[in-house]
């Protein structure tokens, strides 16, 4: 368990949130590092691994023109993974993540890219209209190293957008107490 799946865990709890993963490249990765910290049963609503290109637009409501056109390493997908599975699970937060792993190319990308997204509840401070946010990966290493690497990037980004949205609120909270100055 990482101390940033903790501080994940902690923050969803104290703000009363919900959280869905959808994984294709780390195949449950993600959610095995959240349901590994004692007290996740409180905030995980559950994952969908869509590992074959059809799930993605099957379970997740990714769109059919976008991954014939793409592929599934692509950061409009991640995106469209992340809002899926926050609708699909009943999510505050849906976060997701797609890439190549190897040892092959896959899409016409090299080993090493991945996409991570999160979207979060609408008005959210995530730099998007949407309330989400992708970060684009170029990863070294081997397969193991690349699905390691998403897990921890996909809840730092998660973390860092909780995180954000927390100080925002605290800063509205002072605010008020303050005469609204």
């Amino acid at each position: 368990m990482s101390s940033t799946a903790t501080d994940v865990v902690r923050l969803l709890t104290v703000k009363g949130e919900t959280l869905a993963v959808a994984e294709s490249l780390t195949g449950g990765l993600v959610a095995a590092e959240i349901t590994s910290v004692p007290g996740a049963s409180k905030v995980f609503r559950g994952s969908v691994t869509a590992y074959a290109t059809d799930l993605k637009h099957d379970l997740l409501e990714v769109d059919a023109a976008l991954l014939a056109a793409r592929g599934a390493v692509d950061p409009q997908v991640a995106a469209q993974m992340a809002a899926g599975v926050r609708k699909a699970l009943g999510a505050d937060w849906g976060i997701a993540t797609t890439g190549v792993a190897g040892p092959d190319p896959q899409d016409g990308q090299p080993v090493g890219t991945v996409f991570v997204a999160v979207d979060g509840p609408a008005g959210t401070d995530t730099g998007s209209a949407g309330g989400g946010k992708v970060e684009a990966l170029r990863l070294n290493g081997g397969r193991a190293e690349i699905r390691r690497e998403s897990v921890r990037s996909v809840l730092a980004l998660l973390l860092k957008e909780l995180a954000g949205e927390q100080t925002g609120n605290e800063r509205a909270q002072d605010t008020e107490r303050n005469g609204g100055f």
